[in-house]
């Protein structure tokens, strides 16, 4: 999905649902779309904020903004990439809510990085576990636990609407790379498999627009996942390749800027292969595993 045109409506609060508000952040980029989406979930007295986003001084007085002066129960994050966690800390200061939601995570790698780094100095007050719920007045929020993408994701689910905020986990205008040693393919199908089992109305993603329609995206990011797996089984099975030969093969009608990104991925891919003794590494080249 290509970038809308711009203006794009940052700083501006949006009412998507009764109990539901957006506010997008001022950090759109080719791996954010049009930026952050932080959501403010109430329709009155006590409010929950999830995924408050990058520390940026405008983003902040837009939320404090659309907080209008109202309590704020919880502040609420999907994972702890940078442009989703930083804000959290300063918005607390600012409301005296308690952070609350998924564990702090910090990788440190020497791999490229074609995510946003993690944020150290998130620290939350409380941490979830899964299917672990926080109340509110006339709303209710369950986390539901979604590694792969990183490790420490969470989805939530808003109970009285049937709607997933879903962060990175699942987006209508790209697929979410999965980047190794922290993110892991076999966790991240399990993870679609198991919002896929769900009867959420709607998805409410951290970028990009709301999906309608989510058993039905699912399903395609699911099979798209397994194409790929096919691919490189079948391309590594024609002769052994390297990920930087597999690459262009398998992404040749993608922007080369985004080759990196699906780098990452299919090394998670080949991850999974390997643990399962479809392939195996020599050197730097991908073979197939020898048949037993």
């Amino acid at each position: 999905m290509s970038l809308p045109p711009q203006p794009w409506p940052t700083g501006l609060a949006d009412q998507v649902e009764p109990l539901v508000a957006r506010v997008l952040a001022p950090n759109g980029s080719p791996f954010t779309f049009t930026g952050t989406q932080t959501y403010l979930v109430g329709s009155g007295e006590g409010l929950a904020v999830i995924d408050p986003g990058p520390d940026d001084p405008s983003h902040l007085a837009a939320l404090e903004a659309a907080i209008a002066g109202r309590p704020v129960m919880a502040i609420m994050c999907t994972h702890t990439h940078r442009d989703h966690s930083p804000a959290a800390a300063p918005l607390a200061r600012i409301t005296g809510a308690p952070i609350i939601g998924c564990a702090p995570l910090h990788i440190e790698s020497d791999a490229p990085r074609v995510d946003a780094p993690f944020d150290k100095g998130y620290s939350p007050d409380r941490v979830l576990a899964d299917g672990e719920q926080v109340c509110g007045p006339g709303w209710t929020l369950t986390a539901v636990a979604t590694p792969g993408h990183t490790s420490n994701h969470l989805c939530y689910a808003l109970e009285e609407s049937s709607a997933l905020f879903t962060g990175d986990h699942v987006m209508a205008w790209s697929t979410s790379v999965v980047v190794p040693p922290d993110g892991d393919m076999a966790d991240y199908m399990a993870s679609l498999d198991k919002v896929y089992a769900r009867d959420d109305r709607i998805y409410y993603p951290a970028h990009g627009p709301a999906v309608t329609k989510p058993r039905q995206l699912v399903r395609g990011m699911i099979g798209h996942r397994l194409m790929r797996e096919r691919q490189i089984v079948k391309l590594l099975t024609e002769e052994p390749r390297s990920i930087a030969a597999l690459v262009p093969v398998m992404y040749k009608g993608v922007a080369e800027y985004l080759w990196p990104a699906a780098a990452q991925s299919v090394h998670a891919h080949l991850l999974d292969l390997e643990r399962r003794g479809l392939v195996r590494l020599d050197t730097d080249k991908w073979y197939p595993a020898p048949k037993r």
